[in-house]
Order: structure tokens, then C-alpha cells, then sequence
């Protein structure tokens, strides 16, 4: 039996997102590496768009995801 490998962006999709600061909240409906962000050594930033339950507009938003130790 195979493990089948997932990556950051399968498991992203279809979690909820908060936001702290701009008290926006919904699920994540698509996610994509940015590369050119950095948070530090074992964080990779992603960027997210996410379909809003307060509203009709999705919203994209960058989180920061541990890949390390």
C-alpha cells in the first residue's frame, strides 16, 4: 500500500480562514505558493483566495505555513 503524497495547497483547499485583523472569515477555494515572500527558514508563504461567508465577493489573502521541524 502506497501513501498518496499531498502537497500544502491539497491540504489548504476547502479548510476555514479568519482573519485577525480584517474580521474576514470563508473557505479556502485556492491556494499557490509565493515564493518571493519570505516569513524565515521554515515557512513557506501562500497565497489563498477565499470564498467569503459575510459576503458575495471572494477575498485573497497571504498566510504563512510551517514546513519545518
Amino acid at each position: 500500500m502506497s501513501a498518496k503524497p499531498y502537497t500544502i495547497q491539497d491540504l489548504l483547499i476547502g479548510k476555514t480562514y479568519r482573519s485577525t485583523n480584517r474580521h474576514d472569515e470563508g473557505v479556502i477555494q485556492y491556494a499557490t505558493p509565493r515564493p518571493e515572500i519570505w516569513y524565515g527558514s521554515e515557512f513557506e508563504a501562500y497565497a489563498i483566495e477565499v470564498r467569503s461567508t459575510r459576503g458575495i465577493k471572494n477575498f485573497w489573502a497571504t498566510v504563512a505555513v510551517k514546513v519545518g521541524g
